[in-house]
């Protein structure tokens, strides 16, 4: 028998709880060796704790090295800093791992895209120093590492050689920030001396946004800096169906910690017909990451066989089905 293996849940806010009611369900009829224990983050539980990351959420992950998190929403402007941010940086998440995929019978713009955005996820603009230099003059601080850099560029090849990729695109804007991206790309260029079965390249950012809306089949892994990293992850999304069917996972030394990479959509919160795609997707991430590599396999195969059918679909897709009913037929095709 395996060993049972506690997973932190974390519902997040808006349609938070309804997908990840979603997923667990589907987690349960899998009968895979986890307990879930259910831990509080986001703008909805600031009231109860006086912030939107309490201690024993990130107490909880610490002794369980795994979670599974809904979407938690930020004040834009003001308020709180970012939950998302406060629990990377506390759990020192360095990589954001998207894999973007093409959805079976969900109809783009592109077919066959299959690629993997891999964004540091501790420093350069969202190491958030900034400050008014006098009044109308802001400076924010671009902190740029050899170790953060050359941490990502090595999580970025290994991950490309467990998984058969076969090249790695780093991400940068050097031909102008010579000193920060510089210093970025000399330590891509010196792990990947060390990776020789893989193809190494550097696309500048606006050229690979480009070069994305061509052709994103031309593309394997991408490494990039956070804030590059985060931007192009939308990009990447919008080119399989959008936010709501791409996973994401936030990976550091000791802690993981997987999850949608969409918002909490408010408009819809409480209606029962938010599509638990990008969650259930990230939760097949944590399977593998756990090694329950077969119950891995029997979700993900799940998930396309329903898209493939192209009978149940949630109103984000063009279809009619609420949350559940597409949780039925997922937890039927298994």
């Amino acid at each position: 028998m395996a060993t049972t293996r506690t997973v932190t849940i974390i519902n997040g806010d808006g349609i938070g709880p309804e997908v990840m009611a979603a997923t667990v369900r589907v987690l349960e009829a899998l009968k895979v060796p986890l307990d879930f224990e259910y831990k509080d983050a986001g703008t909805e539980v600031v009231a109860k704790y006086g912030t939107n990351l309490p201690h024993e959420t990130v107490e909880a992950v610490l002794r369980s090295g795994i979670a599974l998190k809904g979407p938690t929403g930020t004040v834009v402007g003001g308020g709180l800093p970012s939950a998302n941010v406060g629990l990377r940086k506390r759990l020192d998440l360095y990589s954001s791992l998207r894999p973007v995929k093409s959805v079976p019978n969900v109809k783009t713009r592109y077919e066959g895209v299959d690629l993997v955005v891999v964004r540091e996820n501790t420093e350069s603009l969202y190491a958030g120093l900034e400050h008014i230099i006098v009044p109308g003059v802001v400076e924010s601080l671009k902190i740029i590492t050899e170790k953060a850099s050359t941490r990502i560029a090595r999580f970025a090849f290994e991950y490309a050689r467990k998984h058969g990729r076969k090249k790695v695109t780093a991400v940068h804007k050097a031909n102008i920030m010579k000193l920060s991206d510089g210093l970025f790309l000399d330590c891509c260029r010196k792990v990947g001396r060390e990776f020789p079965d893989i193809t190494y390249e550097e696309v500048i950012i606006d050229n690979l946004a480009m070069q994305l809306v061509k052709d994103p089949t031309r593309f394997d892994v991408l490494v990039a800096e956070n804030f590059y990293g985060d931007v192009l992850s939308d990009l990447c999304a919008g080119l399989v169906g959008g936010l709501g069917v791409v996973p994401g996972a936030n990976i550091g030394e000791r802690t993981a910690v997987f999850e949608a990479v969409h918002g909490t959509a408010p408009d819809i919160a409480g209606k029962g017909i938010a599509n638990p795609t990008a969650l259930m997707m990230s939760a097949v991430m944590m399977l593998d990451h756990l090694e329950l590599g077969e119950a891995a396999r029997r979700m993900e195969n799940a998930i396309w066989k329903v898209y493939g059918s192209g009978e149940v679909r949630t109103g984000d897709l063009g279809g009619k089905a609420t949350t559940r009913e597409f949780t039925d037929a997922i937890i039927g095709a298994l």
